[in-house]
């Protein structure tokens, strides 16, 4: 028997399940299940990254100059705190390995992203889930949960899969609650579908112990490229930039994102376009007898009767030819959560749901 053995925690991992993309039989399905953009990224990245494919054969920037101060100029920030990673998904993990290792505890919600507790056990680090209240974030049951072994903190806000948010007063009690040597982590992936809301930057600003992370995933349309970033004091940022490989990002994802976080026109229009159909969405579907909860995401979450009755109505739009996302996993096995997507896409979930209720 081999004695060779990973190191503690990596194999609880369950391996991610990312929302599916193929329907057998089904050419060209419906994709409504990763949270993507429907209208894919702005005309400006996509010209950048073609301009960019002549210099595929040169290693790219190491320091990510360009990107950074980009990012600090669109949202007035100081590029020399920022860390560009592979997706935001990596900046998760630089945390859990700089700051978490085995005895220590990284703190997340029942319904928080799942990146948090695998990357918590690839540390060798103990994942600890906080309760929720009606699938919202509680102040106040996390900070119950927090001990002197807690390192890192975990919010999505707005929270994926369930689209709710909290205040900002709410999330600088939760900051100043925690111990001086725990991180609190504020994941801000869908914080551009909020008009006017900084992500959690102006509390990273007023206090040492606050990090940020962003990505080009959601409202940019980058996805495929796999861009994220995070905001953090300095000396986090020195930290992590030690454990980051020095050419994590491409030269077509450097380009790519540059040109998408500085075109505000498209980004503007992406969200003003998700807030009218996000809500034709809702309310339809209330309607139609499925709730959710107020979103501030690019998705809605439809509590369903029951697991039979969400699974039911999966395989209803796949057979229409429209895939959504079970979010069992999630802890939320009665519930489906729909990506936000054009006019004619929620037409198209509205009348196949119809069906599936006269059906029912």
């Amino acid at each position: 028997m081999t004695q060779i053995r990973p190191q503690p925690g990596i194999m609880e991992i369950a391996l991610y399940q990312g929302g599916g993309a193929s329907i057998a039989g089904q050419e060209k399905p419906l994709k409504l299940s990763s949270n993507e953009n429907p209208f894919g990224p702005g005309p400006k990245a996509v010209a950048a990254v073609q301009a960019a494919a002549g210099a595929m054969h040169l290693y790219p920037s190491t320091d990510h100059v360009g990107l950074r101060t980009a990012i600090g100029e669109v949202h007035g920030l100081d590029p020399d705190r920022i860390i560009c990673g592979v997706g935001s998904d990596e900046i998760i993990t630089f945390l859990c390995q700089a700051y978490a290792g085995p005895g220590d505890e990284v703190l997340y919600t029942e319904h928080g992203f799942l990146m948090y507790k695998i990357s918590a056990l690839a540390a060798g680090a103990t994942p600890v889930v906080a309760p929720e209240r009606e699938r919202t974030v509680d102040v106040d049951a996390i900070l119950a949960k927090v001990t002197s072994r807690t390192r890192l903190v975990f919010i999505a806000n707005p929270n994926n899969p369930t689209g709710t948010m909290i205040g900002g007063n709410e999330v600088a009690r939760l900051a100043a609650g925690l111990p001086e040597n725990c991180l609190l982590v504020l994941d801000g992936a869908y914080a551009e579908y909020v008009d006017g809301f900084d992500g959690g930057a102006g509390l990273v600003d007023a206090r040492d112990n606050v990090v940020m992370t962003r990505t080009f995933s959601k409202i940019y349309g980058l996805g495929g490229l796999r861009v994220g970033w995070g905001y953090a004091p300095r000396a986090v940022v020195d930290v992590l930039t030690r454990v980051r490989g020095p050419f994590n990002l491409s030269t077509l994802a450097l380009a790519g994102a540059e040109a998408a976080v500085r075109d505000t026109d498209y980004v503007d229009h992406c969200r003003a376009v998700n807030t009218a159909q996000r809500k034709r969405l809702a309310e339809g579907m209330a309607a139609l007898g499925f709730p959710s909860d107020p979103s501030e995401g690019n998705f809605i979450l439809c509590r369903m009767e029951d697991e039979a009755t969400a699974q039911a109505a999966d395989a209803h739009l796949k057979s229409k030819g429209i895939i959504v996302r079970l979010v069992a996993g999630y802890g939320l096995p009665d519930c489906i959560r729909i990506t936000v997507g054009s006019e004619a896409d929620v037409t198209r979930v509205l009348d196949a749901m119809a069906d599936f209720g006269g059906a029912a």
